[in-house]
C-alpha cells in the first residue's frame, strides 16, 4: 500500500507540474482580451504574446480528482450549468435595496430605505446584463470629470441639479465639474475652506464618512490629498448618486441612517462631513449624532454644512421659519454638547465639532442625567442591530492627555505601523508578531498577482474589492492613487478585524456574502476572494454569492480566487456557466501546496448580446 501511494504521490506532482507549467503559458492569453471594448483597447504586448503562445495543446488533466473531499465538490463531474442573462430591466437591480419592496416598509426614520432583501423563492438565478453601448470607464483621474452616459444613460440629475452644478450632459459624456449642493463654486475651493481648520494637508486626518453624499464630489477632491473618503446615500429619487460616484472612480455605497446601525466599527472614522444632507440631526433624542460619535475617532471632526448654521442670513432662500431653523440648531447645540464635542468654528454656512480625545477631557458629562450609556456590546456588534440613543463610552486611559484607543500616526506612516487595537490585545488571536507576519504574506502573494497579471497596478483596476479582508493587508500591499478598495470584513468571520483595518488608513465594511452588497451592478474593477468559499460553505449557496460577485463585477473585470484546490474546482465549473474565462494556477510556494489561484475574467456582453471576450 505504501508503495501504491507514493506511485500515486509522483502520478499527481508530476500532473500537477504539467498543468502549471501550460496554465502560466496559457494564462497571458487571457491578459490579451481583458479590455477589448470602451476607451481601453487590448495591450500590444499582451497581443503579441498571445499571438506566440499556443493554447491548444492543454492535456485532458484530472485535476478534480487529485485532491477530493468527501464534504465539497460532490458534484465536480456534473454538467456544467448554464446561467441565461436577466431581462434587460433589471440592468441597475440592487437586491437588497429594490425599489418595489422598500414601498412595502415603514416611511418612519427612513426604514423604507434600509436594507430589505429578497427571500429565497425572490431571488434571481441569472445574469445582470450591462446597458447597451456599456464601454470602459475612463481611467483615473480623468474618470473623476467624466463618465459615458452609455453607462449610466440618466439624465434627471443634470436638470434637478443643474443649479447646484453637479454633473452635466454633454454629448455622449457626463460632465461633473466637482460642485454640490453646498458648494457650486467646486468642491476644492470648499475643502480648502475645511482645511484652514482641520489638519487635512498633514496626514492626520485620513478617513472620512460623507452622509448623504450625492454624486461624492467632495469624497473625489479629498482624494488627491491623500484622504480616503467612505460615502453613501440612499436609492431614492436622486436616481442613480451613488452609481455615478463608482463610475468615477470613488468609494460609495447605498446606505442611510435609518433604524440599523451603520456598518462600521466604532472609532473608525478622522472625519464626518454632512453637506446639506437633509438628515435629522436632532431628532430621536439625538440618535444619528451619537451614531457619528460611535463611528468617529477620539480627536476626530465632525462637519456641519447648510440648514440649519447661519440660519438667520438663510432662511428666506431655504423657504423656512425663522423658528423652526432656531429650534434646530438648537437641539444639534445641545446634543453636540451632551457628546462633549468641542464647536471650534462658525463661518458662513460651515460648523465644524471635535470630539475630545477621552473621558477625562469631558468630566462634564459624567454627572449628566440626559446621558445614556451604551452597553459594553454595542460599539461594535453592528450588523442589522437598532439604533439607540446612547453613548459609547472612551476607552480608559491613563492619563488626561492620552489618545482613548491608541494614537495614530500620520498617512501613510499609520499603514504599516502598529495598529492600537493590536498592540493593546483588543482583537484575540493577535499579536505584533502575527500582525507583521500576515502583512509579509500578502506582500508575497500580492507579487505574485503582479506576476500573473502585470496591469494589476498600471490603473486598469480603480475600484477594488477584498471580500474577507482580515488584517487588511492586501490592500496595504497593492496601495496606490491610482486604486482603491473596499475591505469587506464577513459579517461569521472569527475576528471583528474591521477597526483595525480603519486604524491602517484603510476603509471597509462588515458585511454578509449570503445577501447582495450594498452597490449597483458593474461598480467594480477587481475581486480578491481569499478563502471566501471555504468560510461560507454550508452557510449559503455557492451560486449565490458567485452570481452576486457577476452582478457587481464590470464587464471584462477581473476576479482573483484563492482557496484550496478542491473548492476551486467547484468554483471554476460554475463560473464557467456565468461567460467567466479562467486559469487555475499554483500557490506561489509550489505545486504541493493545497492552496491555489484560481484567475477569472468575465466576459464583455451587453444589451443582450452574448459576444465574448476571449477563449481560454
Amino acid at each position: 500500500m505504501a508503495v501504491k501511494g507514493n506511485a500515486a504521490d509522483n502520478r499527481t506532482r508530476s500532473s500537477v507540474s504539467i498543468f502549471i507549467i501550460i496554465s502560466m503559458c496559457c494564462f497571458f492569453y487571457i491578459l490579451g482580451a481583458w479590455q477589448k471594448s470602451g476607451f481601453g483597447k487590448g495591450d500590444s504586448i499582451a497581443i503579441e504574446i498571445t499571438k506566440q503562445t499556443d493554447c491548444t495543446i492543454l492535456p485532458n488533466l484530472s485535476f478534480e480528482t487529485h485532491h477530493s473531499r468527501s464534504d465539497i465538490g460532490d458534484d465536480i463531474g456534473a454538467e456544467v450549468r448554464t446561467f441565461e442573462p436577466c431581462h434587460e430591466r433589471y440592468r441597475d437591480y440592487t437586491p437588497c435595496q429594490d425599489q418595489n419592496r422598500a414601498m412595502l416598509f415603514p416611511r418612519e426614520n427612513m426604514n423604507y430605505r434600509e436594507r430589505h432583501c429578497p427571500l429565497e423563492e425572490e431571488k434571481l438565478y441569472c445574469l445582470i446584463p450591462a446597458p447597451e453601448g456599456y464601454v470602459a470607464p475612463f481611467p483615473w483621474p480623468k474618470s473623476r470629470d467624466f463618465v459615458p452616459y452609455a453607462n449610466v444613460p440618466y439624465k434627471s440629475l443634470t436638470v434637478e441639479k443643474a443649479v447646484q452644478n453637479w454633473v452635466q450632459y454633454e454629448g455622449n459624456v457626463f460632465r461633473f465639474p466637482g460642485g454640490g449642493t453646498q458648494f457650486p463654486q467646486g468642491a476644492d475651493t470648499y475643502i480648502d475652506q475645511l482645511a484652514s481648520v482641520i489638519p487635512i494637508a498633514n496626514g492626520t486626518v485620513r478617513t472620512a464618512l460623507d452622509t448623504g453624499c450625492g454624486v461624492a464630489s467632495w469624497g473625489a477632491y479629498l482624494l488627491k490629498r491623500n484622504v480616503l473618503a467612505m460615502s453613501f446615500a440612499p436609492r431614492d429619487s436622486h436616481e442613480a448618486q451613488v452609481q455615478f460616484a463608482l463610475e468615477r472612480g470613488v468609494p460609495a455605497i447605498i446606505g442611510v441612517l435609518g433604524t440599523i446601525k451603520l456598518p462600521y466599527p466604532s472609532r473608525s472614522f478622522d472625519m464626518a462631513h454632512c453637506s446639506r444632507c437633509l438628515i435629522p440631526w436632532g431628532a430621536n433624542d439625538g440618535m444619528y449624532m451619537m451614531e457619528v460619535d460611535r463611528v468617529l475617532r477620539p480627536g476626530g471632526y465632525w462637519v456641519l454644512s447648510g440648514p440649519p448654521i447661519n440660519w438667520k442670513n438663510n432662511y428666506k432662500a431655504w423657504q423656512r421659519t425663522e423658528e423652526d431653523l432656531e429650534e434646530e440648531q438648537k437641539k444639534i447645540e445641545e446634543i453636540a454638547e451632551l457628546l462633549c464635542w468641542e464647536k471650534v468654528s462658525e463661518k458662513s454656512e460651515i460648523a465644524i465639532w471635535r470630539k475630545r480625545i477621552n473621558s477625562d477631557s469631558c468630566a462634564v458629562r459624567q454627572d449628566e442625567p440626559r446621558v445614556r450609556t451604551c452597553e459594553s456590546s454595542y460599539a461594535d456588534d453592528v450588523w442589522y442591530k437598532k439604533m439607540e440613543a446612547c453613548i459609547v463610552p472612551f476607552p480608559e486611559v491613563d492619563n488626561p492627555e492620552e489618545v482613548a484607543g491608541g494614537e495614530l500616526k500620520t498617512f501613510p506612516d499609520r499603514l504599516n505601523d502598529m495598529p492600537p487595537r493590536i498592540a493593546s490585545g483588543s482583537v484575540p488571536g493577535f499579536s505584533a508578531e502575527s500582525y507583521h507576519e500576515d502583512n509579509r504574506l500578502w506582500k508575497k502573494h500580492v507579487k505574485a498577482y503582479k506576476r500573473l497579471n502585470k496591469y494589476l497596478d498600471t490603473g486598469r483596476y480603480r475600484n477594488i474589492m477584498d471580500m474577507n479582508a482580515g488584517l487588511g493587508s492586501f490592500a496595504a500591499a497593492i496601495e496606490s492613487p491610482k486604486l482603491w478598495v473596499m475591505n469587506v470584513v464577513p459579517t461569521i468571520a472569527d475576528k471583528a478585524t474591521l477597526g483595525v483595518i480603519y486604524e491602517r488608513g484603510l476603509i471597509g465594511i462588515y458585511h454578509d456574502w449570503c445577501e447582495a452588497f450594498s452597490t449597483y451592478p458593474r461598480t467594480y474593477d477587481l475581486i480578491h476572494a481569499n478563502a471566501v468559499f471555504s468560510l461560507y460553505n454550508k452557510k449559503c449557496k455557492m451560486e449565490d454569492i458567485l452570481l452576486e460577485m457577476d452582478r457587481i463585477l464590470r464587464p471584462e473585470g477581473a476576479v482573483i480566487f484563492r482557496d484550496q484546490v478542491d473548492i476551486l474546482m467547484k468554483v471554476k465549473r460554475m463560473v464557467i456557466g456565468m461567460r467567466w474565462n479562467t486559469k487555475m494556477v499554483d500557490h506561489e510556494d509550489g505545486p504541493l501546496l493545497q492552496e491555489k489561484v484560481l484567475v477569472a475574467v468575465k466576459q464583455y456582453w451587453a444589451g443582450g448580446h452574448t459576444n465574448e471576450t476571449a477563449e481560454v
